[in-house]
């Protein structure tokens, strides 16, 4: 990689600025955008920009699991499999189109040999064979691994791979906005708009006069900045994992499926999921009074016995995410709930430990591997992790996971571990073709911003989807979109009027307080819009809620609008990344109340309270009931897109579901259209 370059200086309202031009700037460097400057520049395209606020922050780079999965082709053993077969496992997930599915799939062993090839530690047999395992929503055992730390090792060998190439790189900047032209001749439809650049914070820079404004000129923009992992209280997201959604939609970018995330238990200070051995070892779940007192095994009070409970904590391992079909008759997700009950209804702390096993319900039996299920017990045998007690099981069956808490403070072997039930990916997000491109031309979203899953999905898909995406985003610029930038004069007068509201936001918000209690500050703000989102749009969602919800979220976006105040240019990251987030939670709970609008009830990560419906059981109350879709409901067999057009105001539009293609190509007719170019088109796709 090598450093910026000199920028040619633009008048944009008076304020002379920094412009760099570039054919493609990528803006985020997780792995899905690192692997699309490797593409692109492997595609012959070396004009390459990529912009971060941190080149080793994000999702990639600092989150993971017990052994964090990549969900591929099997690649290995006996079991028959095809670019098919994953693409219809991945379609019957539900609300994700065929087509996204089958590039998906067929990209999958391209990309998976690619990680292999730059020297990802992904296992394999003596035989050469990539062995795998089951992972959640998956019966086939196409999942693979290289440790708790997966996407981090996927990004430093990308990152690696990048340091020999001739991409440019703009650390500690911070992207506020899309810049896009309108295309037609007199509309402001989105179809018509195409992004021509974006403008950043330099955030060492923003003492000066311009506040560290740096205006970026591209002919394609690949947005891989990760989902909006800061806009719930109890969220799995790194910190640093803040999400940029939110400039997207005011630029025109459609989206869909927000109404589709993925909660599971995690650890509350170091942020971690707590899924696969953490839970087939089977530890004890305590609760306490916040100061630490009144110590209970609240899970007693739910299950009837030992080996009904015993069962339920290890099946949470491999069906980690909350789902609204695995609670009656004491599924594993009856676990979410009960933890979800004791920290928001009772205000309690709920704790993993792992020095004893936990209670029988019934007082009777003591805790005994030759008392538990027998594929449970022929798991733990399979893994030589037949010991005593949880500790000791882990560190038997995965003793990398142990290690990893203890770097982070947590001795497994004497503290209990404290957790929730936290938000940890969004499957919807912004829509995209097969292409990866935005209704807005020549913007890329890739990666977990891009929403091309759907109610569900197995685990460690998105890795998967995040790497084919680069791919076929890095494909399509390469043959389509190749050209230079506008002239610089052109790009300033195309782009004046956008950068001028950014200049005239920067002095508002640097401006001092306002003259009465009005006043709002970013942090303030921020804790508003985690609470709303927390309390609306978590795993457990009632309809009453979500509206009152809708209103007050827009009602801040006024408040910002008008009010938002920080002490200096220092606090203008914050002040941007919070109007951001606050439209972004406004139009996610407006996804959320047209789903219910429609007749939308529980489904996949989200139970939606319903007097009238089904118990929960378990001794829940009679709080605790739920409606699920009846069978082929129309809001199962379309998808929900939104486009912001203006505060308060959002276009929802329903459309089916896209089959998976049909396609029998024959092999001349193929070669011909990729020596073309032809198949670098849209011609089957709308």
């Amino acid at each position: 990689m090598r450093a910026p370059g000199t920028p040619t200086f633009c008048k944009f309202a008076g304020v002379t600025l920094p412009v760099h031009s570039v054919n493609t700037l990528i803006i985020g460097s997780g792995a899905a955008g690192r692997n699309a400057a490797l593409q692109l520049v492997r595609h012959g395209q070396p004009d390459v920009a990529m912009v971060t606020e941190r080149w080793n922050a994000g999702t990639s780079y600092n989150a993971g699991s017990d052994k964090q999965t990549y969900y591929k082709l099997s690649l290995a053993g006996a079991a028959e499999d095809s670019p098919r077969q994953l693409a219809a496992d991945l379609y019957s997930g539900g609300c994700m189109h065929g087509d996204i599915a089958l590039c998906e799939a067929h990209h999958s062993a391209q990309a998976f040999y690619n990680l292999v090839g730059l020297g990802v530690p992904f296992p394999h047999e003596r035989y050469g064979g990539y062995v795998g395992y089951r992972t959640d929503n998956d019966q086939r055992g196409r999942a693979t691994s290289a440790g708790p730390l997966t996407s981090k090792l996927m990004c430093e060998c990308l990152g690696r791979a990048l340091e020999r190439e001739p991409v440019r790189l703009f650390d500690h900047h911070q992207v506020i906005a899309l810049l896009v032209t309108d295309t037609s001749s007199g509309g402001s439809a989105a179809t018509d708009r195409a992004v021509c650049g974006a403008i950043a914070l330099d955030k060492e820079a923003l003492d000066d006069a311009t506040y560290g404004l740096t205006v970026f000129s591209a002919r394609n923009v690949v947005l891989a900045t990760g989902g909006p992992g800061a806009l719930y209280r109890d969220s799995v997201y790194p910190q640093s994992q803040l999400g940029s959604t939110g400039m997207a939609l005011r630029a025109g970018a459609m989206a869909h499926n927000l109404t589709e995330w993925q909660f599971g238990l995690a650890s509350v200070g170091f942020r971690w999921n707590v899924s696969g051995s953490y839970q087939q070892v089977m530890p004890r779940y305590i609760s306490t009074e916040p100061d630490g007192s009144g110590e209970r095994e609240f899970l007693c009070d739910h299950f009837p016995d030992l080996h009904t409970l015993s069962t339920a904590i290890f099946r949470k391992g491999y069906e980690w995410p909350f789902d609204c079909e695995r609670i009656v008759d004491h599924g594993s997700s009856l676990i979410d709930l009960l933890v979800h009950r004791e920290i928001v209804g009772r205000g309690r702390r709920v704790f993993l430990d792992y020095t004893r096993n936990p209670s029988d319900p019934a007082g009777s039996d003591a805790f005994s591997v030759t008392r538990l299920d027998p594929d449970v017990r022929r798991y733990l045998d399979n893994c030589g992790a037949l010991q005593d007690t949880p500790i000791e099981r882990l560190s038997a069956m995965n003793s990398p996971a142990v290690d990893l808490f203890r770097n982070h403070g947590t001795d497994l072997a004497h503290d209990r571990l404290e957790i929730a039930v936290c938000a940890q990916h969004n499957n919807g997000g912004l829509r995209a073709n097969i292409w990866w491109e935005s209704n807005v031309r020549h913007l890329f979203p890739i990666g977990e911003v891009c929403g091309t899953h759907g109610v569900r999905r197995p685990g460690g898909a998105a890795l998967n989807a995040g790497q084919v995406g680069a791919i076929r985003a890095a494909s399509y610029i390469a043959h389509n979109y190749s050209e230079r930038p506008p002239s610089a004069d052109d790009f300033a007068l195309a782009a004046s009027d956008q950068v001028a509201q950014c200049l005239a936001f920067c002095s508002q918000a640097c401006g001092g307080d306002t003259s009465d209690d009005g006043t709002v500050r970013p942090a303030s703000a921020l804790a508003e819009i985690q609470e709303r989102m927390s309390a609306a749009a978590g795993h457990v969602r009632e309809p009453r809620v979500v509206a009152a919800a809708v209103t007050d979220a827009w009602r801040l976006q006024q408040r910002l609008d008008r009010n938002l105040r920080v002490p200096g240019p220092k606090g203008l990251p914050l002040a941007f990344r919070v109007v951001d987030l606050c439209l972004t939670h406004a139009v996610y709970l407006e996804a959320i109340a047209a789903y219910l609008s429609a007749g939308g009830r529980s489904r996949g990560g989200a139970l939606v309270l319903d007097p009238a419906g089904t118990p929960c059981g378990a001794g829940l109350g009679e709080r605790w009931c739920y409606a699920r879709n009846p069978e082929q409901s129309a809001v199962d067999r379309q998808v929900l897109e939104l486009c912001y057009e203006a505060p308060g105001r959002v276009r929802t539009e329903w459309v089916d579901v896209r089959p998976i293609p049909s396609v029998e190509s024959w092999f001349e007719e193929a070669w011909a259209e990729y020596r073309s170019g032809e198949v670098f088109s849209l011609r089957e796709e709308g």
